[in-house]
């Protein structure tokens, strides 16, 4: 049985927690998004898809540091969060959600989008003429049906985020306890001498947990279809 020290456990809650926060907070702003992007065409629109895929091309590194002049304390959004909210990112496990969830957004709209574009418009429309106003044709008509599409966007942003380091370490550094995730506990351990067997254990330990995501997130999109496609 693969048993783990009090820090390595330390560092698998914080990861669970950080990619649980980031992938929950996005997933809102990910339909919103997607659903824009899917279903309208405005001026613009060909810019707004690349800033949102912007993340999968940037070195993570650049993200990071775009987050720390931004949402740092003397940065323009975190100085004014801080002052008026009392809601600081830099150096915190929150900050950790946010570049988790900045990196992890691309691959959040990206399955919900095509779901969406998938989708008979003519049923959204015959929705539309019984007397449903926009939203609730989204609730009960767009959102069932691009289920699959939706559950794999999370599925990736919840990986995304409970792998990612170069972004979340320039943010937030490498605090044990605070920011220290699974990859940054590895890139730490490797470091120091004889660290390479609680690296192993925490490889590990992040194969298991995506193991398992991409298995739920299976099971669950095959229930989706049936439910709603009868396939």
């Amino acid at each position: 049985m693969l048993e783990l020290s009090p820090d390595e456990w330390v560092a698998v809650h914080l990861s669970l927690r950080i990619a649980l926060v980031a992938t929950a907070v996005a997933l809102p702003f990910g339909l919103a998004l997607a659903w824009l992007l899917a279903r309208k065409q405005f001026w613009g629109k060909a810019l707004l898809d690349g800033l949102v895929h912007m993340p999968l091309v940037l070195p993570p590194v650049v993200t990071g540091y775009l987050l720390l002049i931004s949402f740092g304390r003397r940065g323009p959004i975190g100085a004014f969060l801080a002052d008026h909210f009392g809601i600081v990112f830099s150096f915190r496990w929150t900050g950790a959600a946010l570049s988790c969830g900045v990196m992890g957004f691309p691959l959040l709209v990206r399955p919900i989008r095509l779901a969406i574009e998938a989708i008979d418009r003519k049923l959204e429309d015959a929705a539309a003429t019984l007397g449903a106003d926009r939203f609730w044709v989204f609730l009960t008509v767009t959102l069932p049906l691009a289920m699959p599409g939706v559950i794999a966007g999370m599925v990736l942003c919840f990986a995304k985020a409970l792998g990612e380091f170069g972004a979340t370490i320039t943010f937030v550094s490498n605090i044990p306890g605070e920011t220290q995730t699974i990859s940054a506990a590895i890139y730490a351990f490797t470091q120091i001498p004889g660290g390479d067997a609680a690296a192993g254990r925490l490889v590990l330990v992040a194969i298991a947990i995506s193991l398992a995501a991409l298995i739920v997130a299976e099971w669950l999109a095959r229930r989706a279809g049936t439910r709603f496609h009868g396939e």
